[in-house]
């Protein structure tokens, strides 16, 4: 039996209270803060855990904190607006490595994202760089210096890393010039920053897996044009098996139904796989010992399996979404613990294992609901003691916040599965104002879960429905149909059709209906507001993608050029289904928000949407924040965005 104690809150803080009413300007404030916690890892003897706070604005701070004394001290900390801090996890003892983030404007004035690691002890010195260091010769720029693809468990303060390596050019008067180029490995000694090499660094190569021991089993490589570094989206995998150093086809994505791998398990050698079955994802187990004889582990009648559990640098088990997010555990201790923390902690039911001691005695536990945005416990094996660290929204906590509801509602024939969100306290009533909530993407899905978007509008009095249209991912090949570009009919048809079968069902005052988007879901909410100019009061896109043929021009500058060109396609729907190509067909009130540091939908989409609706003479406003990309990871501007968004719903009578 599991024995709940006390560490640094209070469990017994389950379930929420109501509290008073706020207004709406308060209701931002508490709903716009963002989580207290980004990130966490537990340490390798379970004393401490690092996290990733949120600071003033969109600035950010890694924390170390020592379980038992309650005492915490800052590792780093970043200002944020041009850079962020990702996550923080432990490497060995006295080691911390940490992702920095962001963007910077090049010459030709084009946003470039670049991500650098860093390791920090736990004294708090300086931060030290785990890549190359750049040099004023660099023949090309270097925007991820690598990744971390094994943390060594079995050495104290190691990793192995993946790491960009840029050749020089045009260096004179010098006898040194670097001249590797491509992904290559090295294990970094993180106290000294020495290095060895593991894998030469070779042109062409994305990625590495390695067994979680220190070898490298599997190297990706993704085909390239040699001049303009443009992808096709081709790639190919190899293996090695175990002892030798020779590279062996594992598959080719451009072959039909190719293995893609995603893990190595070593002690049964085989590496963990996703491949379709009966046309959605499914997890297989491919043998690397020369014959790649494969077996089923995992597969779903009805929707992909997303990601597979890993502890302790193995899988344990699968996961994935139907109505709400579940995991089928390949290890029956860890299943046990899992039913066993379900009923210790009975009114979080969305319970994942976020870490683990070396010796796996004590496990980082997340739990969170529709209800409770989430709580970081420490469970302790070998006392069966349960521990809260830390809520995640603790500004919420005598809040009443609104249950959510799985349900389908029908589009011609099909039945769309959705999220409700009814206002607290009016579970059972009609005629209620009422918004249509389109996920982004708009290969993506929503879950059954906290949001904070959603909360908010529920909040403020609306009921709420977060459609999973065709188009959307996690449902199988056929629901994903065309995409929601080139399908945008049949995607925009199912989101419209979520707002008649709320009027239908009188859930909602056919006079009170709004719609509310952001990134495709702000397209989608432009573009029903274009093709159903009668049916909403009121349209609220974020972020929003407007333009098709701007999209794929935009993409024109990087990399992914041709998978942009070749997911949008070409004809009629590009202006038919672009709302800047339709702005004067919207009939009601628009308000956007967007960052100009958005790297994925680029500000010039709500710029130009903006200036063709004053041009239509409709009532249009936009909301730039200086330094801010497309998550608009800010308190302050978030807390001015709800504000906004309740004034302006409920100026233009949609409630």
């Amino acid at each position: 039996m599991l024995k709940t104690v006390l560490f640094l809150a209070s469990v017994a803080a389950l379930p929420l209270s109501a509290a008073a009413a706020q207004t709406a300007p308060e209701a931002a404030k508490m709903f716009g803060v963002r989580e207290s916690i980004l990130n966490m890892d537990v340490s390798a003897d379970g004393s401490k855990v690092v996290y990733v706070a949120p600071t003033q604005g969109s600035g950010t701070a890694a924390i170390v904190l020592d379980i038992a004394s309650g005492k915490g001290q800052a590792l780093l900390t970043s200002a944020g607006k041009s850079e962020t801090l990702d996550w923080c996890a432990f490497a060995g003892s006295a080691q911390v490595v940490c992702r920095l983030s962001g963007s910077a404007v090049n010459a030709e004035k084009l946003l470039i994202p670049w991500a650098r690691l860093v390791a920090v002890g736990l004294d708090g010195g300086k931060p030290r760089l785990l890549g190359q260091h750049a040099s004023s010769y660099d023949a090309r720029l270097r925007q991820v210096d690598g990744h971390v693809i094994d943390w060594l468990p079995e050495e104290d303060g190691a990793v192995l890393m993946s790491r960009d390596y840029v050749p020089e050019e045009g260096k004179t008067g010098s006898l040194i010039v670097r001249q590797d180029n491509g992904l290559g490995v090295d294990r970094i000694d993180l106290r000294t920053l020495k290095s060895s090499r593991v894998e030469r660094p070779a042109t062409g190569a994305s990625g590495y897996i390695t067994d979680g021991h220190g070898h490298v089993r599997i190297m990706s490589f993704a085909d390239a044009d040699s001049d303009t570094g443009a992808l096709s989206g081709r790639i190919t995998y190899f293996y090695r098996r175990k002892g030798d150093s020779n590279w062996l086809k594992f598959s080719d994505t451009k072959v039909d139904n190719a293995f893609v791998p995603v893990a190595v398990d070593d002690s049964t050698d085989s590496a963990y796989a996703y491949r379709k079955l009966n046309g959605r994802d499914a997890l297989y187990r491919v043998k690397l010992d020369g014959s790649l004889n494969a077996d089923l582990v995992f597969a779903h009648d009805k929707v992909d399996v997303q990601s597979v559990v890993s502890l302790g640098g193995r899988v344990v088990g699968a996961s994935y979404v139907d109505d709400r997010r579940k995991v089928t555990y390949f290890d029956p201790d860890y299943q046990k613990l899992h039913a066993a923390l379900s009923k210790a902690i009975p009114n979080l039911p969305l319970i994942r294992f976020a870490g683990a001691s070396s010796d796996g005695s004590k496990l980082l536990i997340f739990a969170e609901s529709d209800t409770d945005p989430g709580r970081y416990f420490l469970f302790d094996r070998k006392t069966k003691q349960l521990g809260e660290l830390f809520p995640m929204r603790p500004d919420l906590q005598k809040t009443k916040l609104a249950a959510v509801k799985s349900m389908t509602y029908p589009s011609g024939d099909v039945s769309i599965p959705a999220y409700l969100t009814l206002p607290p306290g009016k579970e059972s009533a009609k005629g209620l104002p009422a918004i249509i909530l389109p996920h982004g993407g708009p290969s993506a899905r929503d879950e059954w879960r906290f949001d904070w978007l959603a909360q908010f509008l529920a909040n403020q009095g609306y009921v709420v429905l977060q459609p999973n249209y065709r188009g959307s991912a996690g449902y199988g090949d056929p629901w994903y149909n065309k995409n929601g570009f080139q399908g945008w009919k049949t995607s925009i048809g199912d989101v419209t059709a979520g707002a008649k079968w709320l009027i239908q069902s009188g859930i909602a005052d056919p006079r009170h209906v709004s719609i509310v988007g952001w990134s495709y879901g702000g397209y989608a909410a432009l573009q029903s507001a274009v093709v159903e100019p009668s049916m909403f009061k009121a349209v609220v896109a974020v972020a929003p993608v407007t333009d098709f043929g701007l999209l794929k021009t935009e993409a024109e500058h990087y990399t992914n050029a041709k998978l942009v060109a070749q997911e949008i396609g070409s004809g009629p729907h590009i202006r038919e289904g672009s709302p800047l190509q339709n702005a004067d067909k919207i009939a009601v009130p628009v308000l956007m928000f967007s960052g100009d540091r958005d790297i994925n939908v680029n500000v010039e989409h709500a710029r130009k949407m903006d200036k063709a609706l004053r041009a239509s003479g409709k009532a249009s406003e936009l909301v730039l924040f200086p330094e801010l990309d497309h998550y608009l990871a800010d308190s302050d501007a978030r807390t001015q965005m709800l504000a906004k968004i309740a004034a302006f719903l409920e100026a233009n009578g949609a409630k």
